[in-house]
């Protein structure tokens, strides 16, 4: 996953993501408002890029779980 520069300040969650090409892996991620974003996009092998999205709404502790939407 590549965060902007601002991103890369303030506090961070794992994103653990349960499915898709990347199941099983967990990326790091900044929060937003200290809260878990809505998606994240991962860097997969040989360049590839998916796109993730929050399994449940309401999650709670210093990691969430990330369900697969689609390659970007």
């Amino acid at each position: 996953m590549t965060d902007s520069p601002s991103e890369e300040r303030g506090p961070r969650i794992t994103a653990r993501l349960v499915d898709g090409p990347l199941s099983g892996t967990s990326v790091a991620v900044a929060s937003v408002e200290g809260r878990p974003p809505k998606t994240v996009d991962a860097d997969g092998p040989g360049g590839a890029r998916h796109r993730y999205c929050l399994a449940q709404w309401q999650q709670s502790g210093h990691s969430a779980q990330y369900s697969f939407l689609y390659d970007v």
